[in-house]
């Protein structure tokens, strides 16, 4: 891929450019002439053209072309407009007042595929509710159909995500490698950076001590996730700490796993009274239990989106570090498929 382009011969702009294009995870081709930056004004993604070469390029009448930028770091210089429509930019940059701002031009300039992924949460009524497996294998469905899919692990008590899919030893980033991230995640960097397998990728945390994922971070890489993926699923805590809230505010639909029995019923419920404080679809995957299906959704109150029956060998099946089967004739395949199809927008 093509790098954003500067334009400049200033110093300390040029480091602040540089700094600011780092921090969207991106490279710059430096020209300080025009005539340098000749080869590069077609290709270049985005074009930042410093205040001090605006009038040498405006005298090369370049072709127009979107995605231009004049960047200065001087309030007071009355000419600064004029300048701006000489060169054919679309926008005017003041630094360092505009710096969160070109942070973000830099990164949707290196997401060459922008998409809009959907992000759907999973939490448990209860412990060994099965949400964590359902999050796996509704991730590991979408990506099976060619979705590109990111599976993100919120529970930092939980065992982690990938050890449940058996890829606990994979290299890639975990999420003690993002969380001082406060800014724009580059979607490109992010799907780099993680473990893959095909078109899933998956975060979650490293072995042994682990910390909160900070809410700033969650909402760095939720929103990576969807400019680059077509679906993001989060496996939530059943305890809501800032970060599952920061998730479930972005959340399309959010699953929550009840058993049917009384006190797993009861325990969605309050688990229920919470979600609804930060996220407004919520449906129940409903596990069988010794209260009929009618009396258990009364009891929660909210839609149905489907029922995942028992299944003895799936324990054993994950234990051994096995995925389980998940074609459509399957119950969790026909479960995942028939999910997808209800809570992501026609493709």
């Amino acid at each position: 891929m093509h790098r954003p382009l500067a334009i400049t011969e200033d110093p300390a702009l040029l480091d602040d450019l540089v700094r600011i294009a780092a921090a969207a995870g991106a490279q710059l081709n430096v020209a300080p002439t025009p005539a340098h930056a000749r080869p590069f004004w077609n290709l270049a993604p985005l074009i930042a053209i410093g205040a001090d070469q605006a009038e040498p390029l405006a005298a090369t009448s370049p072709p127009p072309r979107d995605q231009v930028l004049l960047v200065t770091r001087d309030t007071d210089d009355p000419d600064t407009w004029r300048k701006c429509v000489a060169v054919g930019a679309q926008s005017l940059v003041t630094l360092p007042t505009d710096e969160r701002h070109l942070v973000d031009r830099f990164a949707d300039a290196m997401d060459p595929d922008p998409r809009s992924g959907a992000v759907i949460c999973l939490v448990g009524g209860r412990g060994g509710a099965g949400a964590s497996v359902l999050a796996a294998c509704l991730a590991l469905r979408a990506s099976t159909d060619h979705l590109r899919t990111l599976l993100v692990d919120a529970d930092p008590l939980g065992g982690g995500i990938d050890a449940l899919l058996g890829h606990e030893e994979a290299t890639g980033a975990r999420w003690a490698d993002l969380v001082a991230r406060e800014g724009r995640i580059n979607s490109s960097a992010l799907q780099a950076a993680l473990p893959a397998f095909g078109d899933l990728a998956v975060l979650s945390f490293h072995r042994g001590d682990v910390d909160a994922i900070p809410p700033q971070a969650m909402r760095s890489v939720l929103e990576a996730g969807s400019r680059g993926f077509d679906l993001v699923v989060v496996d939530l805590p059943r305890h809501l700490d800032p970060s599952a809230t920061e998730a479930l505010s972005r959340a399309r639909s959010t699953l929550l796993v009840a058993t049917a029995d009384v006190r797993g019923i009861l325990s969605a419920v309050q688990v229920l009274s919470e979600l609804r404080e930060h996220t407004a679809d919520i449906r129940a995957i409903l596990r069988p239990g010794i209260l009929d299906d009618d009396t258990a959704m009364t009891a929660l109150g909210i839609p149905s989106a489907g029922t995942l029956p028992d299944q003895p060998r799936l324990t054993a099946t994950l234990n051994r570090g096995e995925l389980p089967r998940l074609g459509p004739r399957t119950v969790l395949g026909a479960l995942c498929t028939s999910l997808l199809r209800d809570l992501l927008p026609p493709s």
